[in-house]
């Protein structure tokens, strides 16, 4: 009987401690389920463009745009675009991220505030205009990922926020109001109140074990009580018969 007391005891405690977060978990799985994961990554507000057509014979070659960078090594080499002109993207042995117009042989990187605003316009496609544009040394965490870089900012209901890579040119992320609110829950969700991107740190670990605990206990003690009414049911039958 003692046992059994200290039982309950222990599942009431728990039961209380862990039941906050088993809410907040069943609010962030709603949130998270509500919510298109094409909005929360406003890919619905990305313009839809292609590839220009670009006439090869007016194309600098890769040899020809390392000597205009004056450099004798490189580790990678792409051909890429920005915005309608054709570039070169190339990294060298330090792992520094270089970009020449392929026609011009024009250094582009880093971006300056006229292009960077040219991309950011390019990119989006919603009702709103451009309110803020700045270079950020030290991005805030809701970018995830070391700086500098491009943040232009939109004036749409949705506060859209555009980050673009100014030795890449090309958008690294896009956040909103409702990425923000999405992420807000993540966060509660996975138990990782910095950045959201631990899943498996000791916290959740150890709330997710007392909650299989709590509902595995509770299920216990549930079987001892229905047995215990069975058996109290079944003596007073048995003495209303002898009676």
């Amino acid at each position: 009987m003692t046992t059994l007391k200290w039982t309950v005891r222990v599942h009431k405690w728990i039961a209380l401690i862990v039941g906050i977060q088993i809410m907040l978990w069943i609010a962030g799985g709603l949130v998270m389920s509500a919510i298109p994961i094409e909005t929360v990554r406003g890919e619905h507000k990305i313009s839809p463009t292609g590839p220009s057509e670009i006439d090869t014979t007016e194309i600098l070659s890769l040899n020809h745009a390392t000597e205009l960078l004056k450099i004798d090594a490189i580790s990678s080499a792409t051909l890429g675009q920005v915005l309608d002109k054709p570039v070169w993207r190339i990294q060298d042995p330090s792992g520094t991220n270089l970009i020449v117009d392929a026609r011009s042989g024009e250094r582009l990187d880093p971006l300056s505030e006229a292009l960077a605003r040219e991309i950011a316009e390019a990119d989006y496609s919603g009702k709103g205009t451009v309110s803020s544009l700045e270079f950020v040394a030290s991005p805030p965490s809701e970018y995830g990922r070391p700086g500098p870089v491009w943040r232009i900012q939109f004036d749409d209901g949705d506060a859209t926020t555009l980050y673009i890579d100014p030795q890449s040119a090309e958008v690294t992320a896009r956040r909103s109001s409702t990425w923000r609110f999405y992420d807000f829950f993540w966060k509660l969700h996975v138990m990782d109140y910095d950045d959201g991107h631990d899943h498996n740190h000791p916290l959740l670990i150890t709330a997710s074990g007392a909650a299989v605990f709590v509902a595995l206990s509770g299920l216990i003690l549930l079987m001892i009580k229905i047995r215990r009414t069975w058996l109290i049911s079944s003596r007073r039958r048995a003495d209303k018969s002898r009676a």
